[in-house]
């Protein structure tokens, strides 16, 4: 009774607040979807610093390198085979282009100077004073998100997205790696007696941003050579700026004979420039009796931190965060413009000068500035600046190395902005320092010294994390993909063929297309003409293997087709890849950098994810392609499935059975020819594009699909979730290590009983045929989605490079799946996730598998993560706010559509706790009822705004006022879900 009366009481508050909104002025509309946006992000950020100060006061992190490692050692693993394992181990976290992060950077900074001030808020040795200082900079900051437009007006470009991504390695990625690093090797040094090498690392990073082409048409080859260019100008200046604080940490002299030799050659090299006498003084190498000169000068300025010992990197204790300015170039697409003053460290040159070059430069103003930026002569107002003679500090060897290595990399880094710039530039090899073996070779040279002369507690500080840096880095930061969808290729090869009058490509059967691309790889001249005319889109397809060639390994990374589904996709990219190598070699006359791409075939839809292990064995059966799998990539095949599209295709179950079963398939094909897998998930940030908990969906791959490798892709905004914060970026990563590591010596169970497959294979053909019957087939429902979601008006976000459908025509099967899932999420339905999935495990009860499906939960960790996932999502769908929306925003006819979706909802529901043994959704995890809980009181009324806008908006589709107010409430719906697409 009193439940029922609570329930009365609810129902009549809706209604007032719904008679309310209605009632409510625009201007107000306006400023209440403001308060309710900002609020919940604000909780959002509370929550996250709650959790990462419950996890500190833990003794022993569960999922930790320390926690796993032990229980791994007690289990019977021995630690030879423990360290051997880890330090193989490699792992790739690829950062994307999806645009599902709806927050401007301006305010992703705001939010993480909030978290900052929250960091600091928990010391324990602030004073009163200290914490109303605190408290008056929140209330700062809080005021200036408020007075901060919040809506992007303006489409980012390839670039922007790029340097979103790159400034995700600034703000967390750089501070937390190498403590990522010293957490792996301090476990590894406890369990098995041996640290982890230098110069290993279980993590690196690759990124899409810029490289991604699939049905983008913005992302040409100009912008992958620009962004390319750009991740390793990055990525030289934060080296710069290192060397900065580690050649002042460095200050000692005792050194071993090696580096006092390296020392007194570059200082005898110093000693032949002209400017020697104006610019350097004379001081005694130690251990070396010659007197020399050096003009390789400590800055007259301190580096920038210089006062924080390494260890604070990760505490996060500033709440400032520095924001470099990066190259920009407002004459192309995301290019650079050096008139821009850049954002740099004292040391950025050995002078601590900026060289700026005018936008139209002549030939003599360029010849005399580049060789300016090579000598690092000093104005005169910097000599003023200067310490005199008299005051400089005695030149320390590890100084003179440090300073050499710097140096070369100012020259380097300069280079990178003439080129960009397409300015001419000198080359000289010895001069530029553009691989991680020409940096980490003096690095080693000097941590192996301080070892030798023991300061083993030195060589273990800053040095060692630079050097744990550049082997995670590189010398690009994050090598870029390239992905292009399969049908760019065919048509390129149709204009050639035809061209050539061979026919046309793409009308040849899969036999005679393998025949032709095999005996053209096998050949040594060029296929494609030079003089070749092609349409504008043929053309740029060509161009990006042009760039591709250009650019070489050294700054790529893999080369992903999307929707393949043959052999000949694969061995189309290679004779492209091959035919671009051997012309741009020929036009540069030498050598192009680096191996080719490894070339990688990505099955999405759920007919090519039941063809992949045929179309892989297919591709190995072909002697030309296995021996140059062998030779150039180390016997090694990579394979992407794809969660997003799979999903969209047949529903969440159906798709991730399937993506089970083909990586079941391809491994069991590579096998067969001896070559090794990794496997390259494509999920993305929502339950219905594959996400989830990291450790629950590595645990649950098939056994023997995690042998050490993995890559995956972090999209949108849990990319900021996840890695936005150095302490909860340290978390992850451990988290990925661990869990692959127990995937790999702890694989886990197949499904024990044959007659589970069959009972899986049941369940998702009816799983299926219901989600298709609703999506598909009925001819109410894709219009029903354009009345109920705020499908349409997504697309003013301005959230993504690229379109929101792949061809401007069509259905549900021609839009992408992020705003596919988004539109679904805004409204609480979330229905991509679970549609069809109550009715197949329905109909598997009914059939009397009841006991089959509780002993599949209980045993087989598959299934279980896949019931798991399904029981978290309709936790959080809400099947009142949909009906709100349904019935203020659907024409009449078309509500039975609703109505129908919902009691699938509520059979879903039901099915799954039938199958879990829950007494109810969400018992086994208090957290996650929790989170729910705290939001509701803000996410109903948020919802219930954005119904009555969009209900306006309708009306009245030119007012910029209520699409901005629309927009809003998205931005808050999502901060509150925790995910958009």
């Amino acid at each position: 009774m009193r439940a029922a009366g609570m329930e009365d009481t609810a129902a009549v508050v809706e209604r007032q607040l719904e008679a309310d909104l209605a009632a409510m002025s625009l201007d107000d509309a306006l400023c209440l979807a403001r308060a309710f946006s900002h609020y919940l992000n604000l909780m959002g950020i509370a929550e996250t610093h709650h959790r990462v100060r419950k996890a500190r006061n833990v003794e022993q992190l569960s999922k930790s390198c320390d926690d796993i490692f032990n229980k791994l050692i007690q289990s019977g693993v021995p630690s030879e085979q423990l360290y051997d394992t880890v330090c193989k181990q490699e792992v790739e976290i690829v950062l994307t282009a999806h645009p599902t992060q709806i927050n401007r950077r301006t305010l992703q900074y705001k939010h993480l100077r909030v978290a900052h001030l929250l960091e600091f808020n928990g010391r324990p040795d602030l004073s009163h004073e200290d914490k109303e200082m605190l408290i008056e900079d929140l209330v700062r900051e809080i005021t200036a998100i408020w007075q901060t437009d919040e809506l992007r007006r303006h489409k980012p470009t390839p670039v922007d997205e790029a340097r979103a991504g790159l400034h995700i390695v600034e703000q967390s990625l750089w501070k937390a790696v190498p403590h990522y690093l010293r957490r792996v090797s301090s476990a590894l040094k406890k369990h098995t007696g041996r640290p982890l090498p230098l110069t290993c690392t279980p993590i690196r990073f690759g990124s899409w941003m810029g490289g991604d082409r699939d049905g983008n048409p913005n992302v040409t080859a100009k912008v992958t050579r620009d962004v390319s260019l750009l991740s390793r100008w990055m990525a030289i200046d934060f080296y710069i700026r290192e060397l900065d604080n580690l050649s002042f940490e460095l200050s000692v002299k005792r050194c071993s004979d090696k580096v006092a030799s390296l020392a007194n050659d570059i200082m005898l090299k110093e000693s032949a420039s002209e400017d020697l006498k104006a610019n350097t003084w004379n001081k005694t190498i130690p251990q070396n009796n010659a007197k020399l000169h050096h003009n390789l000068a400590l800055p007259a300025q301190l580096p920038s931190g210089a006062d924080l010992p390494s260890c604070t990197e990760c505490s996060d204790g500033e709440s400032q965060f520095r924001m470099i300015n990066l190259p920009r170039n407002s004459s192309r697409l995301g290019g650079l413009n050096l008139t821009e003053k850049f954002e740099d460290s004292p040391l950025s040159s050995p002078t601590g000068r900026q060289p700026q070059i005018s936008r139209t430069p002549s030939g003599h103003q360029l010849r005399k500035l580049f060789k300016e930026s090579h000598i690092g002569r000093s104005s005169s107002f910097q000599k003023l600046l200067e310490p005199s003679l008299s005051d400089r500090p005695g030149v320390t060897p590890y100084r003179v190395v440090l300073g050499n290595v710097k140096e070369k990399l100012v020259k380097t880094r300069r280079r990178l902005e003439l080129l960009l710039e397409d300015l001419p530039c000198d080359y000289d090899t010895e001069e530029y320092c553009e691989t991680s073996d020409q940096l980490l070779e003096p690095l080693l040279l000097c941590h192996q010294s301080l070892q030798s002369c023991g300061s083993i507690v030195l060589a273990d500080g800053r040095l060692a994390d630079l050097i744990r840096r550049v082997a995670t880095f590189g010398m690009v930061l994050m090598k870029l993909d390239v992905r292009q969808e399969s049908d760019r290729h065919t048509e390129a090869l149709d204009s050639v063929t035809s061209y050539l009058d061979l026919g046309v490509y793409s009308e040849w059967d899969e036999e005679k297309k393998l025949d032709f691309l095999t005996r053209e790889l096998k050949g040594k001249r060029p296929l494609v003409p030079q003089n070749i005319e092609v349409a504008a889109d043929v053309k740029e397809v060509l161009d990006t293997f042009k760039v591709a060639a250009e650019l070489g390994s050294d700054s790529l990374g893999a080369y992903v087709i999307s929707m393949a589904s043959n052999a000949s996709d694969v061995l189309a990219v290679e004779l492209l890849q091959k035919d671009a190598r051997l012309t741009v070699s020929g036009d540069l006359g030498r050598p192009c950098p680096g191996g080719t791409l490894r070339v990688v075939p990505l099955f999405e839809t759920v007919k090519d994810l039941q063809a992949a292990g045929s179309a892989i064995r297919k591709l190995l059966s072909i002697d030309w392609y296995r021996e140059h799998i062998i030779k150039n990539h180390n016997g090694h095949q990579e394979v992407m499935v794809g969660y997003s599209d799979s999903g969209k295709d047949a529903g969440r179950f159906t798709a991730a059975w399937e993506l089970y079963k083909a990586q079941e398939d391809v491994v069991a094909a590579c096998n067969e020819f001896g070559i090794k897998v990794t496997l390259f998930h494509g999920r993305g940030g929502s339950i219905g594009r594959g996400g989830g908990p990291t450790y629950l969906a590595i645990q649950s791959q098939p056994p023997g699909s995690v042998m050490g490798t993995l890559r995956s892709t972090e999209q949108g905004e849990m990319v900021q979730a996840k890695f936005g914060l150095p302490q909860t970026a340290v978390r992850q990563l451990e988290i990925y290590t661990t869990a692959v590591l127990l995937a790999t010596l702890r694989p886990p169970h197949p499904p024990r009983d044959p007659t589970w497959r069959t009972v899986m294979e049941e369940i998702s053909r009816v799983s299926c045929a219901h989600y298709r019957a609703t999506v598909y087939e009925d001819p109410e429902f894709i219009t029903y989605f354009q009345e109920a979601t705020p499908q349409a008006e997504l697309g003013h976000l301005n959230i993504g490079s690229r379109p929101a459908k792949r061809k401007p025509l069509g259905g549900i099967s021609s839009l992408r799946a992020i705003p596919w899932v988004f539109a679904w999420t805004q409204t609480r339905l979330v229905l991509p996730a679970w549609l069809g999935v109550g009715t197949g495990l329905q109909d598997a009860l009914d059939r009397g598998h009841g006991a089959e499906l509780r002993a599949m939960y209980d045993e087989w960790p598959f299934f279980q993560s896949t019931v798991d996932l399904i029981e978290m999502v309709t936790a959080k769908a809400d099947a009142s706010v949909a009906a709100h929306y349904e019935e203020m925003l659907v024409a009449p006819e078309r509500r039975a559509v609703g109505e129908r979706l919902r009691r699938e909802l509520a059979r879903t529901e039901r099915c799954v706790l039938a199958v879990s043994g829950h007494s109810k959704l969400t018992a086994h995890n208090h957290s996650l009822r929790r989170l729910i809980e705290s939001r509701l009181a803000y996410l109903n009324p948020i919802n219930m705004l954005q119904v009555e806008v969009l209900r306006r908006l309708r009306r009245d589709d030119d007012n910029r006022r209520l699409r901005d107010a629309l927009l809003i409430t998205i931005n808050g719906i999502a901060a509150g879900m925790r995910n958009t697409g």
